[in-house]
């Protein structure tokens, strides 16, 4: 035969040691919603809200410190059935609470989110070394990719020449077609 003893009987330690491992877990993040940071914006993604009234619902922005939904700064949901969305540009670095509160009056969750200052980045001086092979500007784009710039009257001279060959070209193939040689 077995015996079995109800729950009541639990000591009151393990009833509290149970009662505190529950509560130092972190809060859950709610039926779909996703927060994620690039740069200095901040987006919320759910799926969890329905239409109600042509709206989706509410997605609020805490900075330390604020401690209700209305305190921070509020973006409306947008989207479809399948995923609505909110988002917040110029963010500044700091540690932040993402509430999202649908149009039900549900709240689809919480979460925080890190927003990292950006990276800069460094420029440093560097200097080629005296026998280097590679010019100093690189290659010049147009006019035939010269590494020296020859100016303006160079580039008019041999304009003019490729302009008198083209000319000569055209007159010796208009006298062959016109005389008794022909081919």
């Amino acid at each position: 035969m077995r015996h079995t003893q109800p729950l009541a009987h639990i000591a009151p330690a393990a009833a509290a040691a149970v009662t505190l491992a529950l509560a130092a877990q972190p809060a859950a993040a709610g039926p779909g919603i996703s927060v994620s940071t690039n740069g200095s914006t901040v987006s919320v993604s759910t799926s969890a809200c329905t239409l109600v009234e042509g709206g989706w619902g509410t997605a609020s922005l805490l900075a330390p410190g604020q401690t209700s939904f209305a305190q921070g700064r509020r973006s409306a949901l947008a989207g479809t059935t399948a995923s609505q969305t909110a988002a917040w540009q110029s963010v500044r670095p700091g540690t932040y609470t993402v509430i999202v509160v649908c149009a039900n009056n549900i709240t689809a969750g919480t979460q925080s989110v890190v927003v990292s200052a950006a990276s800069r980045p460094t420029i440093s001086a560097t200097s080629a070394p005296a026998a280097s092979a590679a010019p100093s500007r690189g290659v010049m784009g147009g006019l035939g990719g010269a590494v020296r710039d020859y100016g303006t009257l160079t580039v008019a001279v041999g304009g003019t020449l490729v302009g008198a060959a083209l000319i000569a070209t055209g007159w010796v193939l208009r006298r062959r077609r016109s005389g008794p040689y022909r081919l």
